[in-house]
């Protein structure tokens, strides 16, 4: 694999570690800022809606800018509204510096997509589109605990400075190693690429990833209070079991980007298909400590290896958008992480059960499985006609 794009994938990796390190500085940035803690909560769905509007938005605007000039300004931007954010004691600018944060973090995936495929060979996307996602994975792993463990040991602030910091030698590294040719400069036809994302595969590919990231964020949101308050763990073990989960969707990427090819190919399914089971195994055993981390590990393993699998399906048949491609794989797993744990909260608030999350969970993969199943029989179907159809012979 190319260096750079491990330098992607640090950049990739200081912008995962800023969206989900907020779960665990919430408190402290509602005390610090005197605001109620569901209105610092909601610095989290400000920074998904950010997301999901700015990913196709940016890669438009940006499809004609050289690749270089593109990521610079996008991680550029990224670094200074943490800078902001760090020093701010407005809570409005706080909200406001997370969307412009998650608008630049949304341009910079989405460009990086693209650029990934373009350093290696066909044959090879999968694994340089795992590449690039493994720092999402690794930002579960380290950097949420840590940020966590930094918040509660220097303040949320140094939690804010981390990240900018984290992000200047990959800045220095774009500015030094990104391709620095104009081909971004060429016509691009957004509104040709946006017609090529209207194919049955293509709209398939980002429903699943659409369902299975809500499935995998709906429990995910709620794993450190199911550890405390259904499964009565210390809040010391926390930031281990988050990093267990973490572990696993490591694991999962790293595979799924040796093994996958951008096809929905049978072991692809066959993992959709354990999906529900899992959660379902998750909710049950959820009292136990044992069983906890271990379908954390099993089931971050599922979740993020198919996700990553479903961004390299989009990738691959979508590969006449290749401005929009990315940009919209971005938005179907960010409409699935702001759907997941608002449909969890629902169920919860109904239920007072915070293992509610975990079913809500099971019955999204369930309807992957439907999806799946329903679009794998309807093109069956439609071979057959078009097999049986009469050839109108004209004179």
């Amino acid at each position: 694999m190319p260096v750079f794009l491990y330098v992607l994938g640090l950049a990739v990796f200081a912008q995962g570690t800023s969206e989900f390190m907020l779960s665990g500085l919430v408190p402290g940035i509602a005390r610090d800022l005197s605001v109620p803690v569901g209105a610092a909560a909601s610095l989290t769905s400000a920074y998904a809606v950010g997301m999901i509007v700015g990913a196709p938005v940016m890669a438009a605007l940006s499809a004609r800018w050289p690749r270089r000039r593109a990521l610079a300004s996008f991680l550029t931007a990224f670094v200074v509204v943490h800078v902001v954010g760090a020093v701010t004691t407005n809570f409005p600018v706080l909200f406001g510096t997370r969307i412009v944060a998650a608008i630049a973090n949304a341009g910079f995936l989405a460009v990086a997509m693209s650029v990934a495929t373009t350093l290696v060979v066909p044959a090879k996307h999968t694994r340089a589109t795992a590449v690039l996602l493994s720092g999402v994975s690794l930002s579960c792993v380290a950097g949420v605990p840590a940020g966590a463990l930094l918040g509660e040991w220097a303040g949320w602030r140094s939690a804010f400075w981390a990240v900018a910091a984290l992000c200047l030698p990959a800045l220095a590294l774009v500015f030094r190693s990104a391709p620095a040719d104009a081909a971004r400069r060429h016509v691009v036809s957004i509104r040709r690429e946006a017609h090529a994302l209207r194919s049955r595969p293509v709209r398939l590919a980002l429903v699943l990833a659409t369902v299975v990231n809500g499935a995998t964020f709906a429990t995910f949101a709620y794993l450190a209070v199911i550890a405390t308050d259904v499964t009565y763990l210390p809040d010391g073990a926390i930031p281990g079991l988050l990093a267990a989960f973490g572990a696993g969707a490591f694991v999962g990427v790293t595979a799924a980007g040796r093994m996958g090819d951008g096809r929905l190919r049978r072991g692809l399914l066959l993992a959709v298909c354990a999906l529900p089971a899992g959660w379902a195994a998750l909710a049950l055993t959820s009292e136990r400590a044992v069983p906890l981390f271990t379908l954390a590990v099993v089931q971050g393993g599922l979740s993020f290896g198919i996700g990553s699998t479903l961004v390299s399906r989009v990738l691959h048949v979508a590969s006449n958008a290749p401005s929009l491609g990315g940009a919209f794989a971005t938005v179907a797993l960010n409409v699935g992480a702001f759907l997941g744990p608002l449909l969890a909260g629902i169920a919860t608030g109904a239920t007072d059960d915070y293992r509610a999350a975990v079913w809500v969970s099971s019955a999204l993969a369930g309807t992957a499985i439907a999806f799946a199943v329903a679009s794998r029989t309807r093109a069956a179907h439609e071979d057959v006609e078009e097999v049986h159809r009469p050839v109108v012979i004209r004179r």
